[in-house]
């Protein structure tokens, strides 16, 4: 009988130790792993109701705002021209727009297996053997000028910075939006 008790007294206690010893996140959950915030690239907010758009690019604020009819309706991180190749200020129109269009100045030499080995390249690059020269894509093509400046879309790597070669690079998913909502002929003033 009293072997049995003292079984049954070590038994108990091999549990509690257990249930005091073991994992603490058994009964508590673990808090979720903090996810790092991203910029908010866009809004639009548009009513698609009587007006026109128009397109204001601020250059020392590497943003556009957009209105209609005199009402804002959204505003984008834009990546205008880097050093060397600055976008230049001034009232343009929409003069042509295109969904799939590649650039014909710029782009960059990839190898055989898609790494890019020259990402800085013109069509004039020489190309080692076994690589290739990939034209710069720059998909909802709004053209402003005569010499090779649009918007469309594009890389944002730092919202604020300039990053382009002169164009003005709009958020890959704000892009459609806007190709969508203006038409040849919309007014776009580039300010300092």
């Amino acid at each position: 009988m009293m072997t049995s008790l003292l079984s049954r007294i070590a038994i108990a206690a091999t549990g509690l130790t257990l249930i005091s010893c073991g994992p603490t996140n058994i009964i508590t959950k673990t808090p979720p792993t903090a996810q790092k915030a991203e910029h908010v690239l866009y809004q639009w907010y548009d009513d698609a109701g009587p007006g026109e758009v128009k397109v204001l690019i601020k250059l020392s604020e590497q943003q556009a705002f957009f209105t209609r009819g005199g009402r804002d309706i959204g505003w984008c991180f834009v990546a205008t021209g880097k050093e060397g190749h600055g976008t230049p200020a001034g009232t343009y129109k929409i003069t042509e727009k295109i969904v799939d269009k590649h650039s014909n100045r710029y782009g960059w030499i990839e190898d055989e297996w898609g790494n890019v080995t020259n990402g800085d390249a013109t069509p004039r690059t020489k190309v080692p053997p076994g690589e290739r020269y990939v034209p710069a894509p720059m998909p909802y093509w709004m053209r402003l000028t005569s010499y090779g400046i649009g918007m469309h879309a594009g890389v944002i790597p730092k919202p604020g910075e300039t990053a382009s070669h002169g164009c003005i690079r709009l958020p890959k998913d704000f892009a459609p939006v806007l190709h969508h909502a203006v038409k040849v002929g919309t007014p776009v003033t580039i300010s300092y």
